[in-house]
């Protein structure tokens, strides 16, 4: 059988997958922006901009969980377990199988449903914290089987941290999940197919290019220290981070002796962390766990999604009853039912409640739970790391660089974005996307809008053409 395997993010291995707290969000910036307002830069001022910032929107708290120093496993099991046969939780974060995804938040919510319909009588009434697509998904599956079931989302959509963005942009942005990974082994293409959303081959071997802009080829001498250290790290009798077990394990004593081309062995080891760790996770390396950190190996088999990833939800959500801009903020149960508060001081009452808002909602507390949840449910969610992945969209009037290199990426030094996404060779449109990760996505979140963009194309000089550099 196919694995299902939508990767959130960038073309290696990334993961970017935004809903109950009673604050404001950050409003969204404008598509567009004046260029008197930008600071001056090498490369020409974009048409049109489109930036996220998950750790600051109050519905998310970061983009997706990842395996924090000392968690493991079990915490999403735990996570994942029903209380009193009242409170139901789904969401990428209790998935057993590829959490952080998609496929792993869809797979949860399929689960959860079972698990209510497993205890709940027919015809029962059941509340769902969440729209995105755990939240859809169960609502679907219990509506199809007969349940009454009402979705109540605090955004004023449906989807979450799937954000597609049409607009004035010549094609559908994802300001959320872009890629399906390991086409050959899900289904998830297919239905995006069918549901006449496009999709287009997208190879993960990069344009790598130094500060100065010279293209070099990639170094193992990256994914060799990081293997290795893992490789120790899985025999050693307790958790540490990455970064602990590089140092520990002696993987990150590389040379800082530059090159002929100004690089160093330590400079490709920066490059594996900057590139794939915190792209694929949101954190540092101090932050992961080397127990339960994976090597994604790369394959020829992903699709970017051209078109409208949201269409999947608002297939799943035809026909449910959702109640939009409505802020939940407290869940109380006991042996007769569930009651919800809003944050317009209104009540709902139901069965049961599945709560499927994302682990930096319920890290942060904007959901106060009475009685209060069991310890091992408060343990999870404080083992388990919340990462930030953000993107930067960017519509230039004609093509500034001279590649048709679809992946770029930055080696030489910590850049902020050092990923960038060509859609000129995919669509014939000369627009770019970058992406910020870990403690760069976080520094740079408290940035205005031009400040953030200024940062951005700064990191795209290294691809200026030749003609434009001079």
């Amino acid at each position: 059988m196919k694995r299902r395997t939508f990767l959130l993010g960038t073309a290696s291995g990334f993961s970017v997958l935004a809903l109950a707290a009673c604050v404001t969000p950050q409003p969204v910036p404008s598509p567009s922006v004046a260029p008197s307002t930008l600071t001056p830069s090498l490369v020409p001022q974009p048409l049109a901009v489109s930036r996220t910032n998950w750790s600051t929107d109050p519905f998310s708290r970061g983009s997706f969980s990842y395996a924090a120093v000392g968690a493991t496993p079990e915490h999403r099991a735990a996570l994942a377990q029903a209380v009193d046969a009242r409170v139901f939780f789904a969401g990428e974060a209790t998935a057993a199988d590829e959490p952080g995804t998609v496929q792993g938040a869809r797979a949860s919510g399929l689960l959860a449903a079972s698990q209510v319909q497993d205890v709940a009588a027919p015809g029962e009434r059941i509340t769902i914290v969440g729209a995105g697509i755990a939240g859809i998904t169960a609502a679907r599956q219990l509506v199809d089987d007969g349940f009454n079931v009402v979705v109540i989302e605090a955004r004023d959509r449906i989807g979450g941290r799937i954000d597609t963005v049409s607009g004035d942009w010549p094609f559908p942005i994802e300001r959320g999940p872009s890629f399906v990974h390991g086409t050959a082994e899900n289904f998830l293409d297919d239905e995006l197919t069918a549901l006449g959303v496009r999709l287009l081959p997208f190879p993960r071997t990069p344009e790598v290019r130094t500060r100065a802009g010279a293209v070099v080829e990639v170094s193992p001498l990256g994914p060799q220290a990081v293997a290795g250290a893992l490789g120790w790290a899985a025999n050693q009798q307790q958790d540490v981070s990455v970064e602990r077990a590089l140092i520990d394990s002696g993987e990150a004593s590389l040379s800082k002796t530059p090159n002929a081309e100004g690089l160093s062995d330590a400079d490709w080891l920066e490059y594996e962390i900057a590139t794939k760790l915190k792209i694929e996770s949101g954190a540092t390396p101090s932050q992961q766990s080397a127990w339960y950190t994976t090597d994604i190996a790369s394959t020829d088999d992903d699709h970017i999604v051209i078109g409208g990833y949201s269409t999947l939800l608002t297939s799943d959500a035809e026909g449910l009853e959702v109640l939009l801009s409505s802020v939940v903020n407290r869940v109380a149960h006991d042996d007769r039912g569930v009651s919800l508060r809003l944050g317009t001081g209104e009540s709902l009452s139901a069965d049961r409640v599945i709560v499927t808002v994302p682990l930096g909602v319920l890290k942060n507390a904007a959901i106060e739970f009475s009685p209060a949840l069991p310890f091992t449910h408060r343990g999870a969610i404080a083992a388990l790391g919340m990462g930030v992945v953000d993107k930067i969209w960017l519509q230039f009037d004609e093509p500034f660089w001279d590649t048709a290199a679809r992946l770029w990426t930055i080696v030489g030094e910590d850049a902020d974005f050092p990923v960038w996404v060509n859609m000129m060779p995919l669509t014939g449109e000369p627009i770019l996307m970058g992406m910020i990760a870990a403690e760069n996505a976080a520094r740079l979140s408290e940035l205005q809008d031009d400040e953030f963009l200024s940062a951005a194309l700064a990191a795209l000089e290294p691809f200026l053409a030749v003609a434009d550099a001079g």
